[in-house]
């Protein structure tokens, strides 16, 4: 796998998640950049100003955060990669798109926050925007122990006359196909079809013709699913093709759970307004039910709205 040349990784305490971002990078040759993002003091704090200025204050917590990162990566350092270091002030998502645009980033890495609130979400706050707004990669690694990833799930919606979507197709077919030889992964391949109008013409036409009607149509997803993988032909039995009648924001979670996927690979944003589509809202309501870890890509054609 050679497709990542300038990865940032979002320091954590993590050591499983610096172990990975340090494979990576040296596997792909790659300059790994590990940043710590601290909150921005408030300008007008009355309890400070007795003890030290806010802004003094600001820089001896961004020196001693720097201090610690340096001493966390150190073991590292001889893994031949090059290491990079940096403390960024501010909203954590926000900095950190900033510096995926400003140092033109390919890879975002980090650790999920973990299950917290009602919901008991994989995803908090911060990677959630991330994987709305970055316009790079972004892998959200759930903390495990395990050294590789046994199983890859890449969730794919093909249509051959929308270009934009065979190019984010193809996208997630390259990193999912290279992730899984590199980890030498089962690799899963999900694509989630549904029926426009199946329930008001069940009511209209015989179960014969309702029949063939659905047949044909999964015939019609067979094929476009076999043209999207003519180049990725797998090699191994243990990969599979998982095409499946149903709404994506379900079918895609319930896949993920039944073969016990250890990574999903998918997009987040695509074209609104056409039906079936795998956009913005579906992405969200995968990523609230899946648990394991995320890698999400974009269309090349992404703008981020992070200035």
């Amino acid at each position: 796998m050679k497709r990542f040349k300038n990865v940032l990784l979002v320091f954590d305490q993590n050591k499983e998640t610096l172990r990975r971002a340090v494979a990576l990078a040296k596997n792909n040759r790659a300059e790994l950049t590990v940043v710590d993002v601290i909150e921005g003091l408030p300008v007008h704090k009355p309890t400070l100003v007795t003890v030290m200025p806010p802004q003094d204050l600001q820089t001896l917590v961004v020196n001693e955060r720097r201090e610690q990162l340096k001493k966390s990566i150190e073991p590292f350092r001889k893994k031949q990669v090059r290491v990079a270091t940096d403390v960024l002030v501010g909203k954590p998502f926000l900095e950190i798109i900033r510096e995926v645009v400003g140092k033109k980033r390919d890879l975002v890495i980090m650790t999920a926050e973990g299950k917290t609130g009602l919901k008991q979400r994989l995803f908090g706050s911060t990677s959630m925007h991330l994987m709305r707004k970055c316009p790079c990669p972004v892998w959200v690694m759930k903390p495990t122990r395990r050294k590789r990833y046994a199983r890859i799930l890449a969730a794919v919606d093909p249509d051959s006359s929308d270009e934009e979507r065979t190019l984010l197709n193809i996208k997630i077919m390259d990193l999912a196909t290279s992730l899984a030889q590199m980890e030498r992964s089962e690799l899963h391949i999900v694509h989630a079809w549904t029926l426009f109008g199946v329930e008001l013409l069940r009511k209209r036409i015989s179960k014969r013709e309702l029949d063939e009607w659905v047949r044909g149509e999964r015939e019609k997803h067979e094929v476009l699913i076999d043209e999207l993988l003519q180049g990725y032909s797998p090699q191994d039995p243990g990969h599979q093709t998982h095409l499946v009648k149903g709404q994506a924001g379900m079918v895609i979670p319930a896949v993920a759970e039944r073969v016990g996927a250890d990574l999903l690979v998918m997009g987040t944003v695509c074209r609104t307004g056409v039906a079936g589509f795998f956009i913005g809202n579906t992405a969200e309501q995968v990523l609230q039910q899946v648990e394991c870890s995320v890698l999400t890509v974009k269309p090349d054609r992404f703008i981020t709205p992070i200035e």
